[in-house]
């Protein structure tokens, strides 16, 4: 018989995991004044410890993807989590720049596999009733765990030092396992072979674009290092578009993005991610370098934004069948962008507290509409052997808009002689928090090309509503119910190998 699993451990064991890594995103930015002094990191350095975490998570979510369809999704699963848990660990003890960023680098190959696989574990271990409620909260503790950043890495450097906000992690992590153990059932998909070709190519790709920004003000903009290292990253990035369109198995499968929702929701989650997370980087340093407040008092004051994605983002997972992704992520979208707006136009180094207020208030609630009708919009029409391919692809978009929202506002801010001291902060983080609103802008435009109503009840179509508890893995293929046509051959949600007809795969 199939064990019933009480929707609360399946969501705690999905989402403790979760909120680790996307903690972790942001965590430091609080710290990053204390970063530099304490380690002597200069702002290039202060970039690479964001993205290096961003650039790896980046890379290798959709192998994790491919490996866990393969090997066992709980199982690489539990891999990325003590992956993750160390590499914590190896950051915290780092005595200099260079061993953070390579620690940093690490945890982003951990969060690979936690991040994608987490939905899809989650999405077949409920009912398909209350599949939006799980997502929704799955998308809200997501949401926190990267508003938090700022808070949690503020209160825990002042209470105790930089490196705790990675000791941190390692105390969660050894909770999540037994959680994960006893609320995600195993499953398997397509087992097929590794795209390690595609994985080079997409992760050289992006280091070169990436390295070529952040670069750029330093070593000139026409020096031969940034020109290469920007049009070999092109070229590579292009040498892994055309390879993945002819490839029999391709780390990120193009046919996905011939459905419009999928592919206008990812658009979205790129474009948004940079102008967000490119702008709370400069403002969060604001507050301490210019304004002078501490790391706990920075984070404090960013709580009318922090705090809005807990209540608004799992509101918005029940909402989304109802009023569709589009309304919703239009509606965050526009508060995103005339909340960075506001804090732009009233930026100085003067400016009062009260002031900054609505802008925060208007980026909380931003961002909780966007994060669970996000995930729900990706998977509206996919197969559910495609969960794990469709959320890794968006993980990974956005968290390459992450690495490039750093890179390019802070080249913006670096540009306009911006410096880590008091007078030298404010003229040019003014032209790069606008940046990040006027992207937030074109993430609003892109999402009025989402369905207008996106049928979100599809996400659970592939499973029958009394067959939608997982089966556990190694689950005879003679006690399957016969309800599964559409499934390809070797596949099944909770990882049990079944031969089917060839015209069924095909």
């Amino acid at each position: 018989m199939n064990r019933k699993i009480p929707v609360w451990l399946a969501v705690a064991a999905a989402s403790l995991p979760v909120f680790m890594a996307t903690l972790d995103n942001l965590v430091v930015t609080n710290a990053l004044p204390v970063i530099h002094e304490k380690l002597g990191a200069g702002v290039e350095e202060l970039q690479w410890i964001v993205n290096a975490y961003a650039l790896s998570f980046a890379t290798f979510m959709l192998l994790a993807v491919g490996l866990g369809d393969r090997f066992g999704r709980r199982r690489v699963f539990l891999a990325g989590l003590a992956i993750f848990t160390l590499a914590s660990a190896g950051a915290a003890l780092s005595t200099d720049p260079t061993a953070l960023i390579t620690a940093r680098a690490v945890q982003g190959l951990g969060a690979a596999a936690i991040m994608p696989l987490s939905l899809t574990l989650l999405a077949g271990s409920v009912s398909r009733e209350r599949r939006p409620l799980a997502i929704g909260i799955w998308g809200g503790v997501s949401g926190l765990g990267v508003a938090l950043g700022p808070l949690v890495g503020g209160a825990v450097v002042e209470g105790w030092n930089w490196q705790a906000i990675f000791w941190l992690n390692v105390p969660l992590g050894i909770i999540a396992i037994p959680l994960v153990l006893a609320g995600l059932p195993n499953s398997f998909g397509a087992r097929v072979r590794a795209d390690i070709i595609g994985l080079v190519l997409s992760g050289l790709g992006l280091l070169g674009v990436v390295f070529g920004i952040v670069r750029g003000n330093e070593a000139g903009w026409g020096s031969p290092q940034v020109l290469t290292a920007l049009i070999g990253g092109g070229v590579l990035l292009a040498a892994f578009l055309a390879r993945e369109s002819r490839t029999a198995a391709p780390l990120l499968p193009l046919r996905l993005f011939h459905d419009r929702s999928f592919t206008v929701a990812n658009i979205v989650g790129l474009t948004f991610s940079f102008g967000i997370f490119g702008s709370v980087f400069i403002l969060i340093q604001f507050l301490q370098v210019v304004q002078g407040y501490s790391p706990l008092e920075a984070g404090v004051l960013t709580m009318p934004w922090t705090l809005a994605p807990m209540v608004v983002a799992p509101l918005a997972g029940l909402l989304a069948p109802r009023l569709g992704t589009r309304t919703l992520m239009i509606a965050g979208l526009a508060l995103l962008a005339a909340g960075m707006f506001w804090l732009a136009a009233n930026l100085s180094a003067a400016i009062s507290y009260p002031l900054m207020v609505p802008g925060f208030v208007a980026a909380g609630i931003g961002m909780g509409l966007v994060f669970a009708p996000m995930s729900t919009a990706v998977l509206a029409n996919m197969h559910s052997n495609d969960h794990a391919k469709a959320s890794g692809t968006n993980s990974t978009l956005r968290e390459v808009g992450v690495a490039l929202g750093v890179a390019v506002l802070t080249a913006v801010f670096t540009g306009a002689g911006g410096q880590l001291t008091p007078t030298g902060f404010v003229g040019a983080a003014i032209p790069a928090v606008y940046v990040g609103a006027a992207v937030l802008v074109a993430a609003f435009v892109a999402a009025f090309w989402l369905p207008a109503r996106d049928h979100a009840r599809r996400l659970a179509a592939a499973v029958p509503e009394d067959e939608s508890a997982v089966m556990p893995e190694g689950t005879p293929a003679a006690a399957l119910p016969d309800k599964f046509p559409a499934l390809s051959d070797g596949e099944h949600d909770g990882g049990t190998s079944v031969s089917l007809p060839a015209h069924v795969r095909a």
